[in-house]
């Protein structure tokens, strides 16, 4: 897919149905390479669109379209557990059909510049086994170097941000040690 013919953009009320479509086609057609028919059909009850506009009303969510508004994909950056220095990626899929051709990449482009994300030091996904090489292509890394699936079957990933600001923690002085300070009773 050319990038002039994909916008992505803020979801509406409206998208519920098709994201809740290409979840589940996602978590059917893709993810069951991976995964028991019990845990698919689990998580396919857990997204009804009634849990997606829940989840859009507590996060950011994303969904790209095509150019003639057909959504394609969706992702979801929220705070984690209401952390303002951490955050976390969401249901990120895209139509199997529609896989390789950049929408993920996009999809996360634009996760990665929600304020959400602009403002976490470590943002975590917890990626199905199958979504992992993907993950690892965008620059996350298996939480504690450990890449074995959870108890839910999902591998925890993140990425470590360095940001410009290095005043982030009040009751630290990153920028005193940085500016000459040697006083680790100053941390």
């Amino acid at each position: 897919m050319k990038d002039k013919d994909l916008l992505v953009r803020r979801f509406r009320k409206a998208d519920a149905e098709a994201v809740r479509q290409i979840i589940h086609r996602g978590l059917r057609e893709v993810n069951s390479r991976d995964y028991s028919p019990e845990r698919i059909d689990e998580y396919c009850r857990y997204f009804t669109p009634e849990k997606i506009l829940d989840q859009a009303e507590a996060a950011h969510m994303y969904v790209a379209q095509s150019g003639d508004g057909t959504i394609l994909g969706t992702g979801t950056i929220a705070p984690y557990w209401g952390s303002e220095t951490e955050s976390i990626l969401l249901t990120v899929y895209v139509r199997p059909d529609f896989l390789k051709q950049g929408i993920g990449s996009a999809l996360i482009d634009a996760l990665e510049a929600d304020e959400y994300f602009l403002r976490a030091v470590r943002i975590e996904v917890p990626a199905s086994m199958t979504a992992v090489k993907f993950y690892e292509k965008m620059g996350y890394a298996g939480k504690d170097g450990k890449t074995a699936p959870d108890e839910e079957g999902l591998i925890r990933m993140e990425k470590i941000r360095v940001l410009k600001n290095l005043d982030i923690c009040p009751a630290c002085s990153i920028r005193n040690l940085i500016e000459g300070g040697s006083d680790p009773a100053t941390f």
